[in-house]
Formats: structure tokens, sequence, C-alpha cells
């Protein structure tokens, strides 16, 4: 149950474990190779709670990249995910050297403690199970993503708009203890809680916004429902865009942080805002002492990433630098298959750069 007494015992935890990295985690990471990672979603329900008429038809010809990513955005009952895309993805990122799959499960899984969550065509667990075999066996590391951000959160269905009442812990809990189990215990644990804002839901018919105090216990109660089971919290940084003084209060340093940017410029005496808060936050959660997975992307400009890699290898020390990550930010369907293979291939020559 989480009361006012329990927030109580949750900050109290975060201030624990904010002390616990150099324990806990130190060993860990200097066993662990650069981490050199990319955001693959299978389930797409992250953004939109309708769908523009254009696209209305299930069964609509997405002919490019751009049709097939305004296609899928909206909500959608059935799976968004094309396998022989996933699996050329999968060559193309063991080819490269890349060691590290983050996977958007959203409502793409039949579980087990919720069946009703998943949308038709949705993977049954023992379908995952194989595929994770079989990512390992390819030197990829597979670690589980759920976002539990109110603004990315349509994939809970009918939880989504039971926000923070006893019904839904109970069912973020599940979630998290049943994907954990999934994939045997994984390293990391990514929670997303990005862009929980009122701009970022304007368009939407139905908008949440967790402020203050609420929305540090509930971000507390997932990285609880993590820790004990012995895997580490991951999130994404840009609540520190806006409140920056709050955040590094109150986060705690065993969450691994990935704040993001996808210009190109990143000279922080040129740049303006708000891109320039955008970058100078690697520079700040190095400061802190935050370890760190930088994230670049093809969404926006092709150089971004390698821009990115050189950029934080300049400013975050060696030791909280875990990896990177890249983020297409495209479905996983036939008509993006070119544009993740580009992104994976920028990894490539950064990985080259990187390691020279």
């Amino acid at each position: 149950m989480t009361d006012r007494r329990n927030f109580i015992k949750q900050v109290a935890a975060a201030g624990i474990v904010s002390s616990m990295p150099s324990v806990l985690f130190s060993q860990e990471k200097s066993k662990q190779n650069m981490i050199w990672a990319n955001l693959i979603h299978l389930s797409y329900n992250m953004w939109e709670d309708t769908v523009p008429p254009k696209y209305k038809d299930e069964n609509y010809n997405c002919t490019t990249c751009q049709e097939a990513r305004e296609w899928a955005h909206g909500y959608r009952p059935s799976l968004t995910f094309d396998e022989s895309v996933w699996n050329a993805l999968l060559n193309e990122m063991a080819a490269a050297g890349m060691n590290m799959v983050i996977i958007d499960l959203g409502d793409a899984i039949q579980y087990e403690s919720h069946p009703e969550i998943a949308v038709k065509n949705a993977w049954k667990p023992e379908k995952l199970r194989s595929e994770l075999v079989k990512m390992r066996k390819m030197g990829l590391e597979p670690i589980p993503k759920l976002n539990f951000a109110t603004t990315h959160g349509f994939w809970l269905g009918k939880y989504a708009r039971m926000v923070s009442s006893e019904p839904y812990y109970d069912v973020c809990r599940d979630l998290i203890s049943e994907v954990i189990a999934l994939f045997d215990h994984p390293r990391f644990f990514h929670l997303g809680m990005d862009e929980e804002t009122a701009a970022h839901q304007a368009n939407r018919n139905y908008a949440v916004i967790r402020q203050n105090d609420l929305w540090w216990g509930d971000l507390y109660f997932y990285i609880s429902e993590v820790e004990k089971n012995g895997v580490r919290p991951w999130i994404w940084s840009d609540y520190a865009w806006h409140k920056p003084d709050v955040f590094f209060r109150k986060m705690p340093k065993s969450v691994l942080q990935s704040n993001w940017y996808y210009g190109s410029d990143f000279n922080l005496k040129t740049l303006k805002e708000p891109n320039k808060t955008y970058v100078k936050l690697y520079n700040d959660l190095e400061t802190y002492g935050y370890d760190q997975v930088p994230t670049g992307s093809n969404h926006s400009v092709a150089e971004n990433f390698e821009s990115t890699v050189d950029y934080c290898k300049k400013v975050i020390d060696p030791s909280r630098l875990s990896g990177f990550m890249t983020a297409p930010w495209r479905p996983t369907l036939a008509p993006c298959l070119d544009r993740h293979k580009e992104a994976i291939a920028q990894v490539a020559r950064a990985m080259k750069k990187f390691n020279s």
C-alpha cells in the first residue's frame, strides 16, 4: 500500500540506495564491457490515444517509414511489429559488435499476471523467452523496458486511467516482478519516466500529469520493486531539464541515467535554449556523480549519435560512463528497416572511433 507512511519509507529507502553504487555496482562495472545498446519497440502503443482519420484502417499499406511511424503512433489493438525486421536488426547489431538491446515491451506480451493488457498477436511468454535465449547466444544482452510515464502509458490499457491508485500499484508490481523473472533477473530494468508534462499531452483525449511528491513517490515505488529483485533501475533523465534542484536532491545514485539530445550542435557557448539545457545535463549528471548511458539518435539528424559519443567521452569520467544507446524512435516495421540499419551503422562507426 502506497499511503503517506509508505511514501516516507520509500523516500528513506531512496536515500539509502543513493549511497550504494560505490559498494554494490563498482565491481559490476569493472567486469562489464562498455554498453553499446539499441532501443527496439516490440510494442508501439506509447504515444497517442487516438488515430488520425487517414490511418483508421488497421491494414493501411504504409509505403514509407514516415507513414509507418504515423500509422503506428496512434493506439493499435493489434501488435505493430514485423518479426522479419526484428531478426534482421538482431543480425545487424551482432555483426556491428553491439552488445545490448533494450526492448520496449508494453502490451506486446501476454503477461500471465495480467493477460488483459495484451494486444492481439502479442507474444506468449515462452516466445519471449526463446527470443531472449537467441539474443544472448548472439552476444546481445536483452534488457526490459516498461515505460511508466503517464505520457507513454497507453499500453497499460484500462490501468492507464488508474494511475497512483491501489489497483494501479498492484498491476505495476506484478508486471515488474513477472518481467524480471522472464528476463532471468537482468542487470537493468528501464522504467522510462520521460516527458510527463502538459505540453507532451496536449493532443491526448485523456491526459495525466503527476507532480511533486506524487511523481517522486511513484518513482520510488518502481525503483523499490526493481531493486528488491536485485536489478538496477534505469530511467530517462529529462525531469532534470525542468527541475534540476529537486532532481539532484531526490534522485538516488543507484538509478542509471540516460539523458538525450538529438541535435548536431554541442557547443554550450553558442547553443540556445532549450538545447543548451539538454546538452548541459550530461555535464551536470557527471558533476553530481551519476552513472550514465547517454542516448543519441538518427531521429532528427544523421550525425547526432557520433557527435553524442564524442562529446560525452570528453565530459564524463570513464568510471561513470557506462556506455551509449541509440534510439531510432521508429516502429519495427518493414518500411523503417533502412532507418534502423542506418542507426546501427552510426553506432558501429562511433564504436570504432571510441576504441581507437
